[in-house]
């Protein structure tokens, strides 16, 4: 894929100028503005992503500070649409390889990820897109390494009457994302719900931990969608009986199939996990989020009030 920008090019904002230092990936770059500050530039050919993101970020960063905001929008070139956002130090992926979260930290980054779940779920957006390398996080010495944690990349967020929720067209990265979503089905933001879950179990175990990865299936393979859906079964099933109100006949079965291949035997309940890998306390909450059925999950607002966030006995 040919790059938009070239190294060294300069792009003209309504606040600033920026020039083009690195590109990072096909629709990415480091930029810096005229004060030699660093800024993130993106944009895209022939797809809304970059558009809507700064929508959606016109449209809440505003009201919370989780959410890693726009700073300017270019005007030259003035196609296609492209954004300054916000440069952070890194990410919440690379902060959990270089080392696991301790208690404070792993805390600290699940309210400012649920604060800003909690603020684009109140006008019913969904991020879609929920996981640790798309958290935003600016490091400091101390007893927590992060000053600052961002939620980012916006440009998947839809509201739950949009085509795409309404549909089932099924969005994000299939190791994050809900049943729901993968069985394309309808989805809300609960599916926010399940992939925050799905993260915060990861940073639990730290580094490229992902409890949904399929065995032996890599992303290009055709079964790798129902096997990811397989691992959630084996960890978070059964399926519950009432999941027949919400999906469509043909899900029903695919369900059954599932049930029926997988015997209880063959699960690996995630209550049982010993509390040497995962504590009593952390196991109830992440209990709580990821629930096959998307009705069962709480919201934003309650996990924020849930008693996790006492002071750990420990």
């Amino acid at each position: 894929m040919s790059s938009l920008f070239r190294i060294g090019q300069v792009l003209k904002g309504r606040a600033s100028k920026y020039t083009i230092t690195t590109q990072i990936q096909d629709t990415v770059w480091f930029a810096k503005n005229h004060l030699q500050e660093r800024v993130v530039i993106k944009s895209v050919q022939g797809h809304p992503r970059v558009e809507n993101e700064r929508n959606v970020l016109e449209r809440f960063q505003h009201r919370t500070p989780y959410l890693r905001p726009l700073i300017d929008e270019i005007d030259e070139p003035s196609v296609p649409v492209t954004i300054a956002l916000r440069y952070l130090h890194g990410d919440l992926l690379d902060a959990s390889v270089a080392k696991t979260l301790n208690r404070r930290e792993l805390k600290y980054v699940s309210r400012c990820v649920l604060e800003a779940l909690r603020t684009l779920h109140e006008d019913g957006f969904v991020h879609t897109d929920v996981k640790p390398d798309n958290v935003f996080v600016n490091l400091q010495e101390g007893d927590i390494r992060f000053s600052d944690v961002q939620l980012g990349d916006l440009g998947g967020s839809y509201p739950v009457d949009s085509e795409w929720a309404t549909s089932g067209t099924v969005v994000g990265a299939p190791m994050w994302t809900s049943p729901e979503i993968l069985m394309e089905l309808p989805w809300n933001t609960a599916a926010d719900i399940w992939s925050f879950g799905t993260m915060l179990i990861s940073l639990i175990y730290g580094g490229h931990f992902n409890l949904f990865q399929p065995k032996d299936l890599n992303r290009d393979d055709d079964e790798y969608v129902l096997g990811v859906v397989e691992e959630q079964f084996k960890y978070f099933g059964p399926f519950p009986a009432k999941i027949a109100e919400i999906a469509d006949p043909e899900t029903v079965q695919s369900i059954m199939l599932i049930m029926q291949n997988i015997p209880k035997e063959k699960t690996t309940p995630f209550w049982r996990t010993t509390e040497s890998e995962v504590n009593y306390r952390d196991n109830i909450f992440i209990s709580k989020m990821m629930k096959l059925d998307w009705r069962d999950r709480p919201t934003a607002k309650e996990l924020l009030e849930d008693e996790w966030w006492n002071n750990d006995a420990e």
